[in-house]
């Protein structure tokens, strides 16, 4: 199955256009919405990078599928980066009716790695709060060692020289990054150097680490925090497999009904192709899906 993809600009920042892409499923009748956020550290990434076979999976299971782009960082720093996550979320309810037949109390979040990050945080800062929340290897907790010290995996490769590391970024405003580019440099170098949280956000998470609190989800679960499916391989090396069991400790401590998926052997990525492991893993996130849209 295909849909013919409409793009539209959700939101202006001066004159940067943010945009989106909607998929939207087959027949007139009011549709649940899957909004897909990309991963991409933050920092590079494209409404366009789903995957097909997935987008496909999606409208088969008659949910129309919003592909939101985000500024990213260094340019754009974390709050304002939130700030584009709540109106993605705002325009789909309160635009999407006329626009694409969207039935705005049935919205879910649906997201890859820090795409999943968002997903995680929008039933934190969503007013209201998507129906559901899919979360693809993502993380609630963004000032934990594992980003805020040198990473020990990341450090097997050669060292990246700042000067090569921040000539692949700039000072003008983006969002979306489809290839190629080089904005990879810059993960790496903040892998390497412990300084992702610092060029994300702009603050220190070890003189400012209060101004982390809002924007790591573990640390803000609430009874009223939506349904969450997580899944993560156990052998992810670029987000932990802890990250997603720190947060399923979360939901289970503030009784939200929650389902890990643990994928043994498991990369950073998995899903990326359609096989014998993904396939499996997609059923069970449309079946998630389908039992909180009704």
């Amino acid at each position: 199955m295909s849909a013919e993809k409409q793009t539209y600009t959700y939101k202006q920042v001066r004159k940067h256009e943010i945009k989106a892409d909607v998929y939207p499923a087959p027949g007139e009748a009011a549709r649940p919405v899957v909004v897909w956020l990309h991963g991409g550290c933050l920092i590079m990434g494209h409404r366009g990078d789903i995957t097909a076979w997935q987008l496909n999976l999606y409208l088969e299971a008659g949910y129309t599928v919003v592909c939101a782009d985000y500024r990213l960082a260094p340019e754009t720093k974390l709050p304002a980066i939130i700030d584009d996550l709540q109106d993605a979320f705002r325009w789909v309810r309160e635009e999407g009716p006329q626009l694409f037949q969207a039935d705005p109390s049935r919205v879910a979040a649906v997201g890859h790695s820090a795409g999943g990050y968002l997903a995680l945080m929008s039933g934190v800062v969503c007013d209201p709060r998507p129906t559901v929340i899919v979360s693809f290897y993502g993380y609630g907790d963004i000032v934990g060692d594992w980003y805020s010290r040198p990473d020990p995996y990341y450090l097997q490769q050669p060292i990246m020289p700042p000067q090569r590391a921040y000539r692949s970024v700039g000072s003008k405003v983006i969002s979306g990054t489809p290839e190629p580019h080089h904005r990879d440099n810059f993960y790496l170098y903040l892998r390497q150097q412990g300084l992702w949280p610092l060029e994300v956000s702009g603050h220190d998470p070890w003189t400012e680490p209060g101004f982390f609190q809002l924007y790591c989800p573990v640390r803000n679960v609430t009874r009223e925090y939506p349904p969450a499916l997580l899944l993560h391989g156990d052998k992810d090396t670029d987000v932990p497999y802890e990250q997603s069991a720190l947060m399923v400790a979360a939901l289970a401590k503030a009784t939200v009904e929650h389902e890990l998926v643990t994928i043994p052997g498991g990369e950073h990525g998995f899903d990326a192709g359609r096989n014998e492991v993904s396939e499996p893993a997609m059923s069970k996130v449309v079946a998630f899906l389908r039992q909180h849209f009704g």
